[in-house]
């Protein structure tokens, strides 16, 4: 089949129409567990097929970035009993990807179209775990230096040197609001102060289409949870003692929530199997 024989007018018309903004009105966050003795298969597949063909190739998805958890990082991870992760060292592997504000519903029919063709074809790898896949819906952005440096889309092409996912949950739906103005306006602020955090970027789950893939379990807490991806200037592990401790407390303490996922990544070196000797 020639390029001339995949054109057709609908593209034209679908970029005449609609939002087409730079901001992140939503993400896909997949933390992903290789089977052991997968890693190697795992980690080539997803960099140098399924990153493209199966997330940046895809109509909204504009940015991404894939992360790694070495063992070292994995046993920073609290608490211990985790509603995300069981145990909680579970999904050494996290991409994060941003999908324009706006393009949600068009961005969801083309992936679940993608990904049942990719099934199709043989090009989805099987030995892996969703430790926690969802699509989300950007809330707010909270940033260290007000309005200097890079922007929250920027996030994924600044050559960040951490992230930290952290997941709470609210005590109920009608407590998720109060708990994420509390973390606008109080918590992250004071937390994000001097620290080698540059922003955080908060998010609530949506439930994945009743067609998703088998393999993807349906997400869950979507009334409740909340998202952190916290963007950090130094290697997590230079500053976890001193920045990263007591996430859970300080959210006890206020009343509204409970921390269920407090994880540390380095970003992966793309084309390389960086790392992956030091999983296990």
């Amino acid at each position: 089949m020639s390029d001339e024989d995949t054109r057709s007018g609908t593209y034209a018309e679908l970029a005449a129409v609609g939002p087409y903004g730079v901001r992140p009105g939503h993400a896909l966050i997949t933390m992903v567990e290789p089977h052991p003795g997968h890693e190697y298969a795992y980690n080539r597949w997803y960099e140098d097929d399924h990153y493209y063909a199966g997330a940046m190739a895809m109509p909204w998805m504009y940015a991404g970035r894939r992360w790694v958890a070495t063992r070292d990082l994995q046993l920073l991870r609290y608490p211990e009993k985790s509603a995300i992760a069981q145990p909680v060292t579970a999904g050494c592997y996290i991409s994060t990807y941003w999908i324009t504000a706006g393009r949600y519903g068009d961005h969801m029919r083309w992936t679940v179209a993608i990904n049942k063709r990719l099934n199709r074809d043989a090009r989805v790898y099987q030995d892996r775990t969703h430790v926690f896949t969802a699509f989300q819906d950007h809330e707010t952005t909270v940033y260290r230096d007000g309005a200097a440096g890079p922007r929250d889309f920027h996030a994924l092409d600044h050559p960040y040197a951490g992230l930290v996912v952290e997941v709470v949950d609210a005590e109920s739906p009608e407590g998720r609001a109060e708990l994420l103005e509390w973390l606008r306006t109080r918590h992250l602020p004071k937390r994000l102060a001097g620290s080698p955090a540059a922003l955080v970027t908060v998010f609530r789950p949506t439930p994945l289409p009743l067609d998703r893939m088998s393999y993807v379990k349906q997400v869950e807490g979507v009334d409740t949870r909340l998202t952190l991806l916290w963007f950090l200037e130094a290697d997590p592990r230079e500053c976890w003692e001193d920045h990263f401790t007591g996430l859970d407390a300080a959210v006890e303490e206020s009343g509204l929530g409970r921390v269920e996922l407090v994880a540390p990544f380095i970003p992966t070196v793309p084309g390389t199997d960086r790392y992956v000797t030091e999983l296990r």
